[in-house]
């Protein structure tokens, strides 16, 4: 398992993730997994030991393109990590260089959390407030604003340039 850290400058991984992940082990069922993608509404779920190390990542492609009964003999052991300290712009780098679509964040080499393209595209939307003019990145508004107080309605939507 390849693990890329970062500067400990600017956001990090840690702010960002997803936690806690939803897993399963190596022994899971296809069945199961699928019923856990599904459920969950989520396309790849990490594939762990006991202890919350990672064996692999079984993604909605792998279940369509490969054959098996468990998680063990079907899952994608070469998985990019990261850890809580890298850098989110390293992150993306890895995301769009990589072509991948997540990457498990590690602490001490145990899951943590989990990082999608989709988390990094929702910290593309900002929020302002109309009291005091504090921005807030995120899919929706804060229900107070975290420097005046102010109520939910009181934010606006604020575009954000395209690229990195």
């Amino acid at each position: 398992m390849a693990s890329h850290a970062g500067s400990a400058a600017g956001i990090t991984a840690g702010q960002v993730m997803t936690a806690p992940v939803i897993t399963v082990g190596p022994d899971a069922t296809i069945a199961h997994i699928a019923e856990t993608l599904t459920s969950a509404r989520i396309s790849a779920v990490p594939v762990v030991d006991g202890s919350g190390t990672v064996l692999g990542l079984i993604s909605e492609l792998d279940l369509l393109a490969r054959s098996g009964r468990t998680a063990r003999e079907i899952m994608t052991t070469a998985v990019i990590s990261v850890t809580t300290d890298t850098d989110i712009e390293q992150v993306r780098r890895i995301l769009v260089g990589s072509q991948i679509r997540r990457v498990p964040v590690l602490s001490s080499g145990r899951l943590v959390g989990i990082i999608s393209r989709a988390d990094l595209v929702g910290r593309m939307v900002e929020w302002a407030c109309g009291v005091c003019g504090e921005t807030v990145r995120g899919a929706h508004p804060p229900l107070v604003c975290p420097k005046c107080g102010g109520s939910e309605d009181r934010f606006t939507l604020q575009e954000q340039p395209p690229g990195p």
